[in-house]
């Protein structure tokens, strides 16, 4: 018995020790969310990075990234964000909508149709949206 007292301690300290840095990194996201919400954007955006730095595939903080840049408009780490939420998740409907107004913005017109098309497979709570998107790709098509 007393072979098997250093393994159960050991196992102890591993699962609460990998339980409280979950629950750490579950703390940066939310506490980068709360001050999104209070437009302390800067401020979020190193709290929605370190959060990245624990967990590369929290893609909410990605997404979050994103809107800091749409904000800031800087396009290009914009894209970036998105294109890295689409990449852990295809069916991320906002991240889908916000690459297509993007690519509307740069005149990228064949990357927001098939964007468009993406999200109408795809949507389940934002579908309302691909309406509006189809008439601002139309409109921007026109006036090009």
């Amino acid at each position: 018995m007393n072979k098997y007292i250093p393994i159960i301690t050991t196992s102890f300290f591993l699962l609460i020790f990998t339980y409280v840095d979950v629950y750490a990194n579950n703390l940066f996201f939310e506490e980068g969310k709360k001050l999104f919400d209070k437009k302390k954007y800067t401020d979020s955006k190193f709290y929605f990075e370190k959060d990245i730095v624990f967990n590369p595939k929290s893609e909410n903080s990605y997404l979050y990234l994103a809107k800091i840049f749409k904000k800031e408009e800087n396009d290009n780490f914009e894209k970036n964000n998105l294109n890295t939420v689409l990449l852990l998740n295809p069916k991320n409907e906002e991240a889908i909508y916000l690459l297509t107004i993007l690519n509307i913005k740069q005149s990228n017109f064949s990357k927001a149709k098939e964007l468009l098309d993406t999200l109408v497979m795809v949507c389940k709570k934002m579908c309302s949206s691909k309406i509006e998107l189809k008439e601002k790709l139309d409109i921007s098509q026109k006036s090009k």
